[in-house]
């Protein structure tokens, strides 16, 4: 019974690590809180065959890499708008969407573990998971064991078993793709810089007010703004004009909400007037990215489930 004990207590300060691993892996909360959950499991199920050849952490993290594997080779990567799409040409309300598991999606603080925080925060900007989502998944979790969370090749090795030679290789082409990826998502991101909060104060207030032009007046010349599951995504203060009017109605006394995600990075809840009562419902999570003290990018993360994830009320009184 207490080598039982034990090994849960150890698979529980394992955990943060673990959810962040499998979420840089899969690009979902959904997918890695899944693949953590089935990961408890097989350990439970099968402590009683650890032979102490490797550490308890490597096993445990051979367990969680195969079923990343697995669940890779079962779907397509995830990706965000504009990695995906041009901009919008003709401005009109968005309708074309793509199924939920096509998008990547920002998550919360995994924990408090000391090990977690230690991990470069760089490496949970969505421009960086959707950089990895290009990867074979094999060189993907390379990758992340080794330059994100710093393991020594040998350890990987025993991890995905593979010769450490094998380890080298694949991490010497997954960082060649790395460097040689045009994402535009990379190239919008400067979530490296924590935004400006006056500037953040600035968007709220200009939201919640819903005045058009002063909304847009903060954006970048070439600002943009995108909405997954929705494909489309609008670009240039002019569109960004141009869609705020068409969309007054279905936005027009908003309120937000501030949060972290991704490792802390600045974010707001919005919610929406109810159709149906004098209450605020969740609509999207806004992730907004800077440049020069302007807004280049603002992700619209519009996924219900997310707000619960986050822990955000269900709605509140206007």
């Amino acid at each position: 019974m207490q080598e039982t004990v034990f090994d849960e207590i150890l698979f529980a300060s394992l955990k943060p690590g673990l959810t962040s691993f499998c979420y840089r892996m899969l690009g979902s909360m959904d997918d890695a809180d899944d693949a953590v959950q089935e990961t408890s499991i097989r350990v439970w199920q099968s402590v009683s065959t650890f032979r102490q050849e490797s550490s308890f952490k490597t096993w445990v993290y051979r367990i969680a890499s195969n079923l990343c594997l697995d669940k890779l080779r079962q779907s397509k990567s995830r990706a965000l708008p504009v990695d995906l799409f041009d901009p919008a040409i003709a401005i009109v309300e968005p309708y074309s969407t793509l199924p939920d598991t096509a998008w990547i999606w920002p998550s919360p603080d995994f924990g408090g573990n000391p090990e977690d925080r230690l991990v470069r925060r760089e490496t949970l900007q969505l421009c960086f998971i959707a950089l990895l989502q290009t990867l074979p998944p094999r060189q993907r979790a390379v990758l992340i064991l080794k330059d994100v969370f710093e393991w020594p090749s040998k350890q990987i090795a025993q991890t995905l078993v593979m010769s450490p030679a094998a380890v080298n290789s694949a991490l010497q082409r997954a960082r060649e793709t790395m460097d040689r990826s045009q994402l535009r998502s990379h190239k919008l991101s400067s979530m490296d810089i924590q935004p400006d909060q006056k500037l953040l104060s600035r968007y709220v207030e200009a939201f919640e007010k819903f005045d058009i032009s002063a909304l847009v007046a903060l954006f970048h010349e070439e600002g943009s703004m995108s909405m997954p599951p929705f494909e489309m995504w609008i670009r240039g203060k002019e569109h960004l004009s141009a869609f705020y009017s068409l969309t007054r109605w279905h936005c027009e006394g908003s309120r937000f909400v501030p949060l972290k995600v991704n490792g802390g990075y600045p974010a707001l809840a919005q919610y929406m007037p109810s159709k149906e009562d004098s209450s605020l419902v969740p609509w999207g999570i806004h992730v907004i990215e800077t440049k020069e003290n302007q807004i280049l990018h603002v992700q619209n993360f519009i996924h219900m489930p997310l707000f619960s994830r986050f822990g955000l009320p269900e709605r509140f009184d206007r």
